[in-house]
């Protein structure tokens, strides 16, 4: 059967054992999941002690589908070892681990599963691999967030299939991987500004940003980021061009940090599949409602747009 390998770590600034109480409470996975968010309706249910080895966390959801992970050995402070049994859309079973080391005057929390897929979807191997890697990044984000600060600073808002469009702009091409994606794209803006200054076109368009290509490989985003243009300007040298006509589109609002724009992609890209909605190849994209400069993160407003097919 293929096998799956996903870690990732981040650097808290919260003791090992803060950190470790948090994680082994089954009772806070809802705040941190970076799964539930889609599907607010699902059951999620703790049995026995939520803190204890023998503890099952357990969810159902149209979207999340169905699952448990129980609580194997605990380790104070130190490790968390758990087993993950998914039920539906497809069974299998995987290890889980939370490990927690001193670092930095706080802790390095690093997660990581072992498992494998069934046999007829061994061609979605690395694919997987990257996708519950983000889905990791995200969830410790999270949990980073509300252990530092009391809050997480991200909520989503699907808005449904609107029309979207015309709408062209121009910007800078590039290719970073998903941990460098907001300095590029500050790079990105600024070159784009410049250029458009330079050629005596307007700066004042609608920032946004079009994803091309997640290679699954590497985990790298192919994307531009730049300004909408007034209908009829063409992008000047230097500048990559992206337009489409009118188009329906699957939209959702996130409200909140940057940081957390990966929820509302998640969630948008869940109801998706759910609802079967086949989207086009003209790129998803994500308009910025205002200025990060001078609006407080929690206050930030995105709208993500998933353009379909017909």
């Amino acid at each position: 059967m293929p096998q799956l390998l996903v870690q990732r770590s981040i650097q808290i600034q919260a003791s090992c054992d803060k950190v470790f109480d948090a994680v082994a409470d089954f009772g806070t996975w809802t705040t941190w999941s970076p799964w539930l968010g889609a599907d607010p309706q699902a059951r999620v249910e703790v049995r026995g002690d939520g803190s204890s080895v023998g503890a099952v966390y357990s969810w159902q959801g149209d979207l999340v589908g169905q699952g448990e992970i129980e609580h194997q050995r605990l380790e104070p402070g130190r490790r968390i070892e758990d087993q993950l049994r998914f039920i539906k859309p497809f069974k299998s079973q995987s290890q889980v681990t939370f490990e927690l080391a001193t670092e930095g005057g706080g802790t390095r929390l690093t997660w990581q599963m072992r498992g494998s897929l069934p046999w007829f979807l061994f061609w979605m191997s690395r694919q997987m691999e990257t996708l519950i890697g983000m889905d990791y990044d995200r969830g410790l984000k999270m949990l980073k967030e509300w252990l530092e600060t009391g809050q997480i600073l991200s909520r989503t808002d699907v808005q449904g299939v609107q029309p979207v469009g015309p709408l062209t702009m121009a910007g800078v091409r590039t290719t970073c991987a998903l941990s460098e994606i907001g300095p590029s794209m500050d790079v990105a803006f600024s070159e784009a500004r410049r250029r458009l200054a330079e050629q005596g076109l307007p700066t004042d368009g609608q920032p946004m940003s079009v994803y091309h290509k997640l290679d699954f490989k590497t985990g790298a985003f192919d994307y531009t980021s730049g300004l909408s243009l007034p209908a009829g300007t063409s992008a000047p040298a230097g500048l990559s061009a992206w337009s489409i006509p009118q188009v329906r589109a699957l939209r959702v609002e996130h409200i909140g940090s940057y940081n957390h724009l990966g929820n509302a992609w998640s969630i948008a890209n869940q109801v998706a599949r759910y609802k079967k909605l086949k989207q086009s190849r003209v790129g998803a994209f994500e308009v910025y409602q205002n200025d990060p400069h001078d609006t407080p993160p929690v206050d930030l407003r995105t709208m993500i747009y998933l353009p379909l097919r017909g």
